[in-house]
């Protein structure tokens, strides 16, 4: 059970808050994007409290994230693991697994390897394509004393603009971005091929529907064909929801819409 709303707490190792009471719904677990941490759900956590009232909710801070303890190795599965490390720790079991950006490819590969009822991803493409490219030209910058560059490059791109000034507010204060985070989470798409990546998630895919796990995939801009069709190829089932006008924060600038989503059974 709950101990209450925004019960701090660090179930295996991880800085976490939980809200609402234990019943028969699924428990929903938030997984933040990089370099950010668990309060930037706040705008959807006060849309649940009224969509769907005392909601078990369980959101924590990645490894390395806000009160969490950093790692040796940022490896993806590896923290997946210790994702469900607390799950287990707080006596949760199959939950809705949600992640925005590099949470939700951890809430992917968590569903593919434990127990889940469905995932929510928030406007992560799980293939690199030519994010990969990117990555590996500004690798000698990133690693050098100038490594700030390639993330405010990135950020730029992300459509801030685009939120409300309190959203904005909420993307440029739970943030501590830091250079090993950004090597050490980054560190499997600047080492394997896309291909092998590629084969990882279709992989993870085929686990989640192998064992009927839900997925919604929740996007600000229409996919491109070909992924849409790679991602129905791998999940007949996906919810594809577009919800444009907020960049990659889709959570931040349609916060009402992503709590009913996150409020199905």
């Amino acid at each position: 059970m709950s101990e209450g709303d925004d019960a701090a707490r660090q179930p295996g190792g991880l800085a976490a808050d939980s809200h609402g009471r234990d019943d028969e719904r699924a428990p929903l677990v938030l997984l933040h994007g990089l370099t950010y941490d668990r309060r930037q759900w706040d705008p959807v956590l006060a849309e649940l409290a009224v969509l769907d009232p005392d909601r078990r909710v369980l959101r924590l801070d990645l490894p390395g994230h806000g009160d969490s303890p950093g790692r040796d190795s940022y490896d993806t599965v590896a923290v997946a693991d210790v994702v469900h490390d607390a799950v287990t720790a707080e006596g949760l079991d199959a939950p809705v697994i949600v992640g925005h950006s590099l949470g939700a490819v951890i809430a992917t590969i968590y569903a593919a390897r434990h127990p889940a009822r469905r995932v929510v991803n928030l406007d992560q493409p799980l293939l690199v394509g030519g994010f990969r490219e990117v990555l590996r030209r500004a690798e000698p910058v990133l690693r050098s004393g100038d490594w700030r560059q390639v993330w405010d490059q990135m950020t730029a791109g992300m459509g801030i603009d685009q939120l409300l000034p309190a959203a904005q507010e909420l993307v440029r204060t739970r943030t501590t971005p830091r250079q090993d985070l950004l090597l050490g989470y980054w560190n499997e798409v600047l080492a394997f091929p896309a291909d092998h990546l590629t084969e990882l998630r279709t992989r993870d895919l085929a686990a989640i529907r192998d064992r009927c796990i839900g997925y919604d995939y929740v996007t600000g801009t229409e996919p491109k064909p070909a992924y849409r069709s790679w991602l129905e190829s791998a999940l007949p089932d996906v919810r594809i929801t577009v919800l444009p006008g907020g960049g990659h924060f889709p959570h931040l600038a349609w916060p009402a819409e992503v709590a009913g989503i996150l409020a199905r059974n």
